[in-house]
């Protein structure tokens, strides 16, 4: 049966600060009431929040200015994760959330793992853009940069790409056809520059040696 909260903070896909919504019962007990987003929706609570909202609102305020001071500071942060992988770019295991804000924490930005937005682990070389919420009301996009080395890491990291072994005998492949196709193109024009010479040649001759009431 659903429960009623009142919110603190906004919580994004569910509601503003002082919106009473209807969530899981689960949900509030494990998430929302433990970390102080959400108070149960009762007479008392919705009282208390009223005569405390101009508060609320002010502390939210400081604490979302100083979020967007920090999201200016990490809007070129790359985050630069060493792992092995395949030569399908493929990793051997995943990166986590965990792992990217202890990524992030040895660049010198500390950031809690509930705070990176990951939907499913990185399981691919390669730079990944990663949302990183830094209040309720904002968030900052930051690279993730999962590398074999040092090396590759700076090479993603100047806008280089990656290509699979797989792809590269592909693309190495199609480039040998289109080789063959142009040296077999321009060997038939030149067949064909040396023939239409030499059928000129026959002409100009032909044309000399025909008797004089012909010409």
């Amino acid at each position: 049966m659903p429960m009623n909260v009142i919110l603190l903070e906004r919580v994004p896909k569910l509601g503003q600060m002082g919106d009473v919504v209807k969530v899981k019962p689960g949900f509030a007990r494990n998430y929302l009431l433990p970390q102080k987003k959400a108070l149960r929706a009762t007479k008392d609570n919705i009282t208390y929040f009223e005569s405390q909202r101009k508060t609320l609102e002010a502390q939210n305020l400081e604490r979302r200015q100083e979020a967007e001071a920090v999201g200016g500071k990490m809007s070129d942060l790359k985050v630069i994760i060493i792992r092995q992988a395949s030569e399908a770019l493929q990793l051997y295991g995943s990166v986590t959330s965990r792992d990217i804000a202890d990524g992030a924490a040895a660049a010198g930005v500390n950031i809690e793992r509930s705070q990176v937005e990951l939907d499913k682990p990185i399981k691919a070389l390669g730079e990944h853009k990663i949302k990183i919420h830094l209040h309720p009301e904002v968030a900052v996009e930051i690279s993730v940069i999962v590398a074999r080395s040092a090396d590759e890491a700076e090479f993603l990291a100047k806008g280089g790409r990656l290509v699979a072994e797989t792809e590269r005998a592909a693309m190495e492949a199609a480039e040998a056809a289109q080789r063959a196709a142009d040296q077999a193109a321009a060997l038939f024009e030149a067949k064909s520059a040396e023939a239409k010479a030499a059928e000129g040649e026959e002409t100009e001759a032909a044309a000399e040696e025909a008797p004089a009431d012909q010409k």
